[in-house]
C-alpha cells in the first residue's frame, strides 16, 4: 500500500473515530501529497516523492516549534502531536557514525586523504545523492567540517 493510500485510510479511521486533532494532521499530510502530485502532473507519488513531501512538512514542523513562543502551551503541544504523526512516516535517519561512514567512503572514491576546506563541495557534490532523504544536511555538513582539517 502507498504512503498517500495508508494516509488516506488513517484519515478516515480518524474521522470515523471523531477524533479531530488526528484527522487535522493527516488532512494537511494528504493535502500536501495531493498538491505535489498535482504540480508534477502525475496521479500517484512515487515513494521517494512521498519521502520528499513527509521531509518537507517536518521541516516545516520543525521550524514552527522552534519560532513558537514557549507560553503558547496549546500551539506547541498541537505542532508535537504533528510532529510524532509526521515522524511515523520519515524513513530511520543515519546517525553521526553512518555519516562519517559514508563521508570516509566518498572520500576514498575520490582519492582525498585530508579533506580541505577546498575540497568541500567536491566532497558534498558526490555525498549528498547517497544520504538524500536518510540523514540531514545540516547535521551532514557537520560530520563533514569535524572531519576536515
Amino acid at each position: 500500500m502507498s504512503m498517500t493510500k495508508e494516509i488516506r485510510t488513517k484519515m478516515t479511521d480518524a474521522l470515523k473515530a471523531g477524533d479531530k486533532e488526528t484527522k487535522q494532521v493527516y488532512s494537511a499530510i494528504l493535502n500536501a501529497l495531493t498538491n505535489k502530485a498535482k504540480e508534477l502532473l502525475v496521479t500517484e507519488l512515487t515513494a521517494e516523492q512521498e519521502i520528499e513531501v513527509i521531509q518537507k512538512l517536518v521541516k516545516q514542523n520543525k521550524e514552527s516549534i522552534d519560532t513558537c513562543p514557549k507560553d503558547r502551551t496549546e500551539t506547541l503541544e498541537a505542532l508535537n502531536f504533528e510532529r510524532n504523526i509526521l515522524l511515523l512516516y520519515m524513513p530511520k535517519q543515519m546517525d553521526e557514525d553512518e555519516i562519517r561512514a559514508v563521508i570516509t567512503g566518498v572520500l576514498q572514491d575520490l582519492g582525498i586523504e585530508a579533506p580541505t576546506a577546498k575540497d568541500k563541495g567536491r566532497i558534498m557534490k558526490n555525498l549528498m545523492p547517497l544520504v538524500k532523504g536518510k540523514a540531514d544536511g545540516k547535521l551532514v555538513n557537520e560530520v563533514l567540517a569535524k572531519m576536515s582539517v
